[in-house]
């Protein structure tokens, strides 16, 4: 029988909680020396205003015990390590996908691998390995290498490979995948319609590659699969952890869970609840999320004591997480650093961008206009767009009338759209052909996933907006 003592160790390893801005808070310290499982980072509560802040950070956490530091740095549209700030030097999946030179992948990843281990970061929520089969999907999109599961599981295994040669963990994400919705687990439960003949040749074709490549870890979707899950999200559902994953897969290694505090596992029951149950299932690490700081964490700790004294979790399955934790802090003490190589970043993003048409020979500097995009949660504030290297840049809404002002500050220069996912956004799609009626020569640049395209104008797809992806197209354009 295990001690009360024992049960709240146990407890404590299994959770991964975030807090608020660049320095360590007393509980926080006093929880890691109590046994606490480790800490997420989340760039928007603070905790990364600097590279330099970052590393000082980690440094005095680990004084306090041997927790995971992990991060979500996606490299692309999806970046925390400074990036989010001026946007990520590595272009994203989509980006990597385009090229489809798993090489390079495995370079860039290898890079942004060493960035973290400088800074103190050893699990990395990354990469995400979904098969992006939906379109309007609203939370995945430029995040996954691509719509084919043999392009995105050469890449999910070129990632995993990248990332461990620095020394940091790999977590692929976000189980059994997240590529076939058109909902936000952030906000809701998606529905991914597929059985298990299905799954097998699509969603798991890149998670078994990830498994074969060695990935330290899984992360959990907060999806529904009636055929699999009867409705419950696989983050909380034996059926997928252990059945899916565990047995069906025979994947050993850490399983973490997304961000708990998203509607798609929480919103019904509460974070404490939802922990509880997705330990049940079979989970290893609970990421409880952004604003899930010592309240949360000491509910959340009552929550699983009290079901192992009643019998309802066995104290076996924390046992087990241990162990699984354990032989992954074995792994992380015995790695080496690896160089950074953000010529890598650039090359890809060079190599990504397509262009249909011929570009005009503009004799000035063009007018760019950035029409606004809708916000995602998972990517946050980044910047984006080509108005580093055009001074004079328009931001533009969307809004009926806009187009006339546009034009007029075009009169006599090259005009070009700048636009992101306007697939997803009908109000890009109406200013761009209001533009383009009055300017056929205009250029379209397209810094999401390149679905929807005008008819006759010439267009530049950089399958993403990262910093690089932007000095890619700008490069092109002749704006720097």
């Amino acid at each position: 029988m295990a001690t009360t003592g024992e049960i709240a160790r146990l407890a404590r390893g299994t959770l991964l909680p975030s807090f608020p801005g660049a320095s360590a808070p007393r509980w926080l310290l006093d929880e890691l020396e109590a046994g606490l499982g480790g800490v997420t980072l989340f760039a928007l509560t603070g905790n990364v205003p600097s590279p330099e802040s970052l590393a000082a950070l980690t440094a005095r956490l680990r004084k306090a015990g041997d927790p995971f530091i992990s991060i979500d740095e996606e490299g692309g549209d999806v970046t925390r390590l400074g990036g989010h700030a001026t946007g990520s030097p590595y272009p994203g999946n989509a980006a990597l996908g385009a090229v489809d030179d798993p090489e390079l992948t495995r370079r860039i990843y290898r890079s942004l691998g060493a960035e973290l281990a400088e800074v103190g970061v050893n699990l990395n929520f990354a990469p995400s390995v979904d098969v992006n089969t939906a379109d309007d999907n609203p939370v995945i999109g430029t995040r996954s290498f691509g719509s084919d599961p043999g392009l995105v599981a050469r890449h999910a295994a070129a990632a995993v490979t990248g990332t461990q040669e620095a020394g940091v963990a790999a977590c692929c994400k976000h189980f059994p995948g997240h590529g076939a919705t058109v909902e936000d687990s952030h906000l809701g439960v998606p529905i991914v319609d597929a059985d298990l003949e299905l799954l097998d040749r699509r969603e798991l074709v890149p998670f078994r590659a990830a498994i074969a490549a060695g990935t330290r870890a899984v992360m959990t979707g907060h999806l529904n699969l009636p055929a699999i899950t009867g409705g419950v999200p696989a983050t909380l559902s034996p059926a997928a952890i252990t059945g899916l994953l565990r047995e069906h897969l025979g994947y050993q290694g850490v399983i973490v869970t997304d961000a708990l505090d998203m509607r798609g596992a929480s919103g019904a029951i509460g974070i404490p609840e939802a922990s509880v149950r997705a330990l049940i299932a079979g989970a290893d690490l609970l990421c409880l999320g952004p604003n899930e700081h010592a309240e949360s964490l000491r509910a959340t700790l009552d929550a699983i004591e009290e079901a192992v004294r009643t019998g309802r979790l066995p104290a076996a399955r924390l046992h087990d997480a241990a162990e699984r934790t354990r032989r992954l802090r074995d792994w992380l003490a015995g790695r080496s650093p690896a160089a950074v190589d953000r010529a890598a970043g650039l090359e890809a993003a060079r190599r990504a961008v397509r262009v249909t048409g011929a570009l005009p020979g503009w004799t000035g500097a063009p007018l760019v206009v950035e029409v606004e995009a809708t916000g995602n949660i998972a990517v946050g504030p980044t910047p984006w767009g080509l108005h580093p290297w055009a001074p004079d840049a328009v931001r533009a809404a969307g809004a009926p009338g806009e187009a006339e002002g546009v034009l007029e500050r075009a009169t006599g220069r090259g005009l070009v759209i700048v636009l992101r996912d306007a697939h997803r956004n009908a109000a890009q799609r109406a200013l761009t052909t209001a533009l383009l009626t009055a300017r056929p020569d205009a250029v379209v640049v397209e810094m999401g996933l390149p679905v929807w395209r005008p008819g006759a104008a010439v267009y530049v797809a950089t399958y993403g907006a990262a910093a690089a992806n932007a000095q890619a197209a700008a490069e092109l354009l002749g704006l720097c």
